[in-house]
């Protein structure tokens, strides 16, 4: 089976995604992706539902989370693929992290009153369908109120570093959220590694300490990924020995970084994620259809 039939990184409307989980699985079908993967943001409540869609259509499924980690004063996010979704560790340490996004949510609303910006918590949660609260739900509202033409745009003029609505990270620890997907018998990955605009120096430290405390694999194919950012990826997943995985960090038709089945295959000489041993011995049971 080629690479570019697999997606491994997608998100619905339990988080921030635009689409129902079951809607996802019919675009990922339409668009010729065999194996999908959901790994909504610090949210597992639409895994069953994506499941018996997926089921339905014939497509295999992976059942995911994509957790927010802050490491060295910066927000990282953390893929974990084939999770239990009914795993104590990893229930308690998401509901930590929604009650942060609830008051993380509340301090941007008020940081953007300051700025003659009223409304936005009540406009945000229009947004929100399931049970998390994101800066992207935030950007919608501003895009319909007439702040910003775009979700872009909003991100840029509003919510991050040195803007008037950012507000910082208190996240998982790596340690704490790599456990958490262990625990859950999951695959941990760096989601979109290229990203996040550290040095040479500063992500061999990220991915050494992911490597040390367990983690397997770096998203070396994303649908934020240029060329050149696989291509180091790619290198890089190779020198500290991680599989390497791919995934289109899609959140809907109107938020696309990637379509479905579109992204480029992994360079030759990678380790596919679903190529490691673990990954059979990590199924739970009735997660993922025969591939």
């Amino acid at each position: 089976m080629s690479e570019t039939h697999f997606d491994l990184h997608a998100h619905s409307t339990a988080s921030d995604g635009t689409l129902s989980p079951t809607q996802l699985m019919q675009r990922a079908a339409q668009k010729g992706v065999q194996v999908m993967a959901l790994t909504d943001h610090d949210e597992v409540a639409g895994l069953a539902e994506a499941q018996a869609a997926a089921s339905e259509l014939g497509i295999g499924f992976v059942p995911g989370i994509e957790l927010s980690v802050s490491w060295s004063h910066q927000t990282i996010h953390v893929v974990g693929l084939k999770i239990r979704d009914d795993c104590p560790q990893l229930l308690a340490g998401i509901a930590g992290l929604r009650e942060f996004r609830i008051s993380r949510g509340e301090e941007i609303a008020r940081r953007l009153e300051k700025k003659n910006i009223p409304g936005a918590l009540e406009g945000a949660r229009k947004h929100a369908n399931g049970n998390i609260l994101s800066r992207t739900h935030f950007a919608h509202w501003l895009v319909e109120a007439g702040y910003a033409k775009d979700v872009q745009q909003v991100f840029r003029r509003y919510l991050v570093r040195n803007k008037p609505g950012y507000v910082p990270g208190n996240w998982a620890s790596l340690e704490e959220a790599l456990g958490w997907i262990q625990a859950a018998g999951g695959i941990a990955v760096i989601a979109h590694p290229a990203r996040y605009r550290l040095s040479a120096t500063r992500m061999r430290q990220l991915v050494g300490e992911f490597r040390e405390l367990g983690g397997l694999a770096l998203e070396v194919v994303s649908g934020s990924h240029s060329p050149s950012d696989i291509e180091n990826m790619a290198q890089l997943a190779g020198r500290f020995e991680l599989a390497a995985s791919a995934g289109s960090d899609y959140h809907g038709p109107s938020n696309i970084y990637r379509d479905l089945g579109s992204l480029p295959p992994l360079p030759a000489r990678c380790l596919p994620v679903w190529d490691l041993p673990v990954w059979s011995e990590s199924t739970p049971s009735g997660a993922i259809a025969s591939l």
